[in-house]
């Protein structure tokens, strides 16, 4: 591969600037999307399982083994099901994304002290009220937090995805990767693997805004 050429490299964005854009806003898309149906499944599982001790620790660990399988073997796997493109791309940052969502639902709800749920049913609420009025207004920065990790995760991930033909930056790695030796092979690899990492860092930036303005100030930290 070639040496960095700055002024290559500056050239490379200018003429390609649309497509870069383009990228982006495809590799933002599958990760809001995936993460959307990650955390409706995450949330409803967790307040499936919060308070029953064996299903939540079967739920946990088999999310915990589940995110230890290599990306690459999993997309190769559920390829020849779902073909290429979107679907495998959704399918596997959904998978990822659920561990990190899932426990902290269950690690939010478990940590509202019960003396609150106590008071709150004193005060004639269901379980049902107690849930959705109390606990995971309370849980809610927990499982924020939880949202926030799997982010994280699915935007490296979907970058590997590119394996599949999934949309996004990866496309710019792998393109690079396998022109090595060629005028821009450098230039590819590295503009997607910086526009991954600056995504990310401003995925994250967003994340600790939406933080602080759906969080009550009396449960900041």
């Amino acid at each position: 591969m070639n040496a960095l050429d700055l002024d290559g490299l500056l050239t490379f964005w200018g003429r390609r600037w649309d497509d870069i854009l383009e990228l982006v806003l495809q590799h933002l898309a599958v990760v809001a999307l995936s993460l959307l149906i990650a955390t409706i499944v995450g949330v409803l599982v967790g307040i499936l399982v919060w308070n029953r001790p064996v299903p939540r620790s079967l739920t946990i660990a088999a999310a915990g083994v589940a995110l230890t399988i290599p990306s690459l073997a999993l997309l190769a796997l559920i390829t020849p099901v779902f073909g290429l493109g979107w679907t495998p791309t959704v399918l596997s940052l959904v998978f990822y994304s659920l561990l990190p969502i899932v426990r902290n639902t269950v690690v939010g709800l478990r940590e509202v002290s019960p003396a609150i749920m106590e008071s709150a049913k004193g005060m004639g609420m269901s379980p049902a009220k107690i849930l959705f009025a109390v606990q995971l207004p309370m849980a809610w920065p927990i499982i924020l937090t939880g949202v926030r990790v799997a982010a994280q995760l699915t935007i490296g991930i979907a970058a590997i995805a590119a394996y599949v033909a999934g949309p996004g930056l990866g496309q710019f790695i792998f393109q690079g990767l396998s022109s090595l030796g060629s005028k821009n092979a450098l230039n590819f690899a590295l503009t997607g693997t910086l526009g991954v990492v600056i995504l990310a860092l401003v995925v994250d930036g967003a994340f600790v805004l939406i933080s602080r303005s759906t969080t009550s100030r009396g449960l900041r930290v």
